[in-house]
């Protein structure tokens, strides 16, 4: 009897301290993200890092830091900006002390269903992301050690790093995590597009041809819901100047895929400009012109343009009824979207 006494003593005891220690489980849920049916399963990185209330929260802060930077002066959302569906209008990222990056801003959304980053796909995971621009010159030009330092005894921080992660401890892996959990909520899924295939609206008869259009000329590298098949493709935009720019070959030395760039999702396109890698087009109709009118030669250039003459001849009727239908996919909600 004695010994039981002691067992059951010991068992309280535990009990009473795992209820008194911190526990990210406790009072910090998992996310139920609104994802339509239609819509394709979570890469496998989601899964393992599952957006929670307090994650999210965390990522959200961090992601409008300006200490992120050298100096203070920009923060992830300085250029990725909810109006421009998380992008930006300029022709190329702008960084600290006025410095100019080689690429276009991209714009984050559906973050979750992709399975590459960045215009060359260089980064397959989205945890391993934000380190980049912490650490690019023409970007925030500091280091994680920086960014720990700077924020590591505020106490809002310390505050939401225990709500997160059960103690008040920042590190690098936990910076990243919760970064990739505000991002991967960033889902659009709520365009007229989306509305017209659960019935809830109709295409104008404009929008209509231009989704006829659409699917004649431009699905075979915009296809499913997300509106690209993440291939990587020289479809021959102007060439960047920079010397350094070479495509998805800067991720693979292999000069087969020179100046191919990861196909870009056209949801929220009309919101996005300017277009092209850097930033070479500064309206929609501006790209359509170019194709109509025919796109630099290359020796890998995309099968679908070398076989039709380095064209998608469209007429000006054609280029109006898809930039109608391409506003489709416009998603009000999302650029408005705050946590």
């Amino acid at each position: 009897m004695r010994q039981l006494l002691i067992v059951c003593g010991v068992l309280l005891c535990l009990w009473c301290c795992s209820k008194n220690k911190p526990d990210a489980d406790d009072d910090n849920p998992y996310i139920k993200l609104p994802i339509p049916d239609y819509f394709p399963d979570f890469n496998t990185y989601v899964v393992a890092n599952r957006p929670t209330k307090y994650g999210v929260i965390l990522g959200e802060r961090l992601f409008n830091d300006k200490r992120f930077s050298v100096d203070n002066s920009i923060s992830c959302a300085s250029c990725h900006k909810p109006e421009n569906a998380f992008a930006d209008n300029n022709t190329k990222a702008i960084g600290v002390y006025g410095r100019v990056g080689l690429r276009n801003v991209p714009p984050i959304q559906n973050m979750a269903f992709m399975k590459f980053y960045n215009w060359d796909g260089s980064i397959l995971q989205l945890e391993k992301q934000p380190l980049i621009p912490i650490i690019t010159k023409e970007e925030m030009n500091s280091s994680i050690v920086e960014v720990i330092n700077k924020i590591q005894n505020d106490t809002d921080y310390q505050h939401l790093f225990r709500k997160t992660y059960g103690d008040t401890s920042v590190t690098p892996d936990r910076i990243y995590k919760s970064i990739a959990q505000y991002l991967y909520t960033l889902i659009s899924a709520n365009s007229k597009y989306d509305k017209v295939m659960r019935n809830e609206a109709m295409f104008t008869a404009i929008e209509a041809r231009g989704y006829h259009v659409f699917q004649q000329k431009c699905e075979s590298c915009h296809s499913t819901v997300l509106f690209t098949d993440q291939s990587f493709r020289n479809v021959g935009f102007p060439i960047n100047p920079n010397e350094n720019e070479t495509g998805r070959a800067r991720v693979t030395k292999d000069m087969k895929d020179f100046m191919s760039f990861r196909v870009p999702s056209l949801r929220n396109v009309e919101y996005t400009a300017p277009y092209g890698s850097f930033g070479q087009f500064p309206t929609l109709r501006s790209v359509l012109d170019y194709f109509d009118g025919g796109v630099l030669d290359a020796e890998n250039l995309d099968p679908f343009l070398k076989n039709n003459n380095r064209r998608i001849p469209l007429t000006e009727q054609e280029k109006e009824e898809l930039i109608a239908f391409l506003k489709t996919l416009s998603d009000p909600g999302f650029i408005t979207k705050t946590q």
